[in-house]
């Protein structure tokens, strides 16, 4: 049987930096491979806390302008990583950041004691869930990655994206794999070591086992981002009121923190749990799937 359907990836993330921070290396990947790549962000990431002093007055307890400084922020990451196709779920605005509360301090997160009206999880998750299915249908992707079930550390807007999302794929037929977003929890300590060894890094570094990870063993498939890491660094760079990035020509080791100040080493790879689809792809999130070409990633 002759290929014919071009190769679609579609990505749900929760907030403007989450594209990149998650998964940046991998739309990178794909958009340089010639992949259709779409990102529906869910809101404009209104109660981020911001870094630069400069800037700080842009917040929800200031001016409350954040949201719209970062869709600029969020513009020049796509430029970076060769995304044309970004969405914000529901149309620019239509869900507030829902906002989150540390539980263990830069591990894992829950919700806060007061809700905006319009956060996102204040709606109902079935409204959410059939603009996406609409988005879905009319783009037709084969493949779509989100978060897992506690969004990755339990922000309430990545847990809500992650229901949604689940929900949506479930009803249009052509989705053929929902991928998680997930770090490999010894891809992320042999990371920090890396950085523990080299003089200079601006942040806090934790404990080996002090970030959000996964067990090496629930990890299905890993996207090689060494080709591709200037345009996830470049992206870094573009979300500057929520991170802060550290390179080191001489090691070429590269950091970054969010306004905790805690260092995170940024991967050579990044990874993902295969939620629902079938088959068992290592190095290509489309491998084994009928799509023209074959698997892009495997054609170079």
């Amino acid at each position: 049987m002759t290929l014919t359907t071009a190769p679609r990836l579609l990505l749900v993330h929760a907030h403007p930096d989450d594209e990149t921070l998650w998964t940046g290396g991998t739309i990178a990947r794909y958009a340089a491979a010639g992949v259709q790549v779409t990102l529906v962000t869910c809101t404009l990431g209104e109660e981020g806390e911001v870094i630069p002093p400069e800037l700080r007055g842009l917040d929800s307890a200031g001016a409350d302008q954040l949201g719209g400084y970062r869709v600029g922020e969020l513009n020049a990451a796509c430029a970076a990583l060769g995304i044309s196709d970004q969405r914000f779920l529901g149309g620019m605005g239509r869900w507030r950041d829902s906002g989150m509360a540390w539980q263990r301090y830069g591990r894992t997160a829950g919700a806060t004691a007061d809700t905006h009206p319009r956060a996102l999880v204040a709606d109902e998750p079935g409204r959410q869930a059939a603009l996406l299915e609409e988005i879905l249908r009319e783009v037709r992707p084969q493949v779509v990655v989100t978060y897992d079930s506690d969004g990755g550390y339990g922000h309430p807007d990545h847990v809500r994206a992650h229901e949604i999302t689940l929900a949506a794929a479930e009803r249009v037929p052509g989705v053929e794999r929902v991928f998680y977003a997930a770090p490999a929890a010894s891809a992320v300590r042999e990371g920090l070591r890396k950085l523990a060894a080299v003089e200079g890094v601006p942040f806090t570094l934790p404990g080996e086992d002090d970030l959000p990870t996964v067990d090496d063993a629930t990890v299905d498939t890993v996207i090689d981002i060494t080709p591709v890491l200037e345009a996830k660094l470049d992206a870094l760079r573009a979300h500057r009121t929520q991170v802060s990035l550290w390179t080191d020509e001489s090691s070429g080791a590269a950091a970054y923190a969010l306004s905790n100040g805690i260092g995170q080493p940024v991967l050579g790879g990044e990874y993902y749990v295969l939620g629902s689809g079938s088959g068992t792809p290592r190095t290509d999130l489309f491998e084994g799937l009928d799509v023209a070409g074959g698997a892009p990633l495997e054609r170079r």
